[in-house]
């Protein structure tokens, strides 16, 4: 019986130059965001920081405050 090849077997190395080519060829596939477009997720994201921002604070300033009523009756 004929042994079936080893994964390892199928496996080729890939050279130096035909990587890179693989790299451009896949990099030239991707598309990518306009001025405007990375402008507005820039904006977004900077008020939903802005937003989580006083949020966590106000919910860490009502555990503090719980925290020193609690620290007051003891």
């Amino acid at each position: 019986m004929a042994e079936a090849p080893k994964a390892q077997d199928k496996k080729r190395k890939t050279s130096i130059p035909e990587f890179v080519n693989q790299v451009r060829t896949e990099t030239s596939k991707v598309v990518w965001p306009t001025r405007e477009e990375t402008v507005r997720t820039a904006i977004f994201v900077f008020i939903f920081m802005v937003v989580l921002a006083l949020f966590f604070f106000g919910v860490d300033s009502l555990f503090n405050a719980v925290v020193n009523f609690l620290l007051t009756l003891a």
